[in-house]
C-alpha cells in the first residue's frame, strides 16, 4: 500500500469511527438538538475529523465529517469540506496541537455536568467509580467563549498534568479527552454519571471523602489491571 493510500484508509476509518460515536452521545442522553461534538485525530497524520455545525445526529454520516489540519483549517476537496465545521473546532485543534498524546476530544451539554459548571464547582471524588476513571476530582476550567482557541487553552491549562480526562468549563459544560475518540466518549459518559450521582448524594446529606491513598490505589488498579488483555482498560 502506498503512503497516500494508507493515509486515505486511515482517514476513512477515523471518519467511520467518529460518526458512529456521535450516536453514543444520543444513546446516553448527553446532547440535545445539534449541540455537542466528537472529534478524532487521524493516526499518523496532523489531521482530525469533527462534526459539522448544525447537522442533526440522526442525519449525520461519515462523509459529513469535516477533515481539518491541526490549525483547524478545513482540508479542501475532501468529503465534508463544503460544510462548516463545529464552532468548537478551534478548541479541539488547540488541544491536539498542545497534547500530542490525545486522540479524541468530546464536548457535550449533559445536564448534571453543566449544572456543576454553572456553579464553577469541581466534582469531588467521593465514589470509587470516579477514583477508577478520573483518579480524583473532575476540575473546573476557566470561563471562555466560543470563537477562538480560548476554550482549548483552558482545557489544556486545566488537564495538562492532571489525571482527569474531563474538565468542566465554567458556565459552559464538559469537555473530555482520550487516547482515542472512543476513550474520550467513554470519559464523557462517565463524567455525566459522576456528576449526577454526586449531585444526588449531596442533596441527601454530607459527602464522605475518599482518602487520597485509597484514590491512588483504586486508580492504579483500574488503569493497569482491570479489563481483558488487549483492551484499552477503560
Amino acid at each position: 500500500m502506498t503512503e497516500g493510500a494508507a493515509l486515505a484508509a486511515a482517514i476513512e476509518r477515523t471518519r467511520a469511527e467518529v460518526a458512529a460515536l456521535h450516536a453514543e452521545l444520543v444513546r446516553y442522553g448527553l446532547v440535545v438538538w445539534t449541540g455537542g461534538n466528537v472529534s478524532g485525530r487521524v493516526p499518523g497524520a496532523d489531521l482530525f475529523v469533527i462534526k459539522p455545525s448544525g447537522v442533526s445526529y440522526e442525519e449525520l454520516t461519515a462523509d459529513d465529517l469535516v477533515l481539518c489540519d491541526l490549525d483547524g483549517v478545513v482540508i479542501p476537496d475532501s468529503p465534508g469540506s463544503s460544510r462548516s465545521p463545529s464552532s468548537d473546532t478551534a478548541a479541539h485543534a488547540y488541544v491536539y496541537r498542545a497534547m500530542p498524546e490525545v486522540g479524541g476530544v468530546v464536548h457535550t451539554h449533559s445536564t448534571y455536568a453543566v449544572a456543576w459548571a454553572a456553579r464553577g464547582e469541581e466534582i469531588p471524588c467521593v465514589i470509587t467509580g470516579m477514583a477508577d476513571e478520573f483518579g480524583g476530582p473532575i476540575p473546573i476550567g476557566p470561563f471562555a467563549v466560543i470563537g477562538d482557541d480560548s476554550i482549548g487553552r483552558g482545557i489544556v491549562e486545566t488537564l495538562r498534568g492532571h489525571r482527569s480526562r474531563a474538565v468542566l468549563m465554567q458556565n459552559h459544560g464538559p469537555f473530555t479527552i482520550g487516547a482515542s475518540a472512543r476513550d474520550a466518549v467513554k470519559a464523557a459518559v462517565m463524567c455525566e454519571d459522576a456528576a449526577r450521582s454526586v449531585h444526588l448524594a449531596r442533596e441527601a446529606g454530607p459527602l464522605i471523602p475518599i482518602p487520597q491513598e485509597r484514590i491512588d490505589h483504586l486508580y492504579a488498579r483500574y488503569q493497569n489491571v482491570y479489563g481483558q488483555d488487549g483492551d484499552d482498560r477503560r
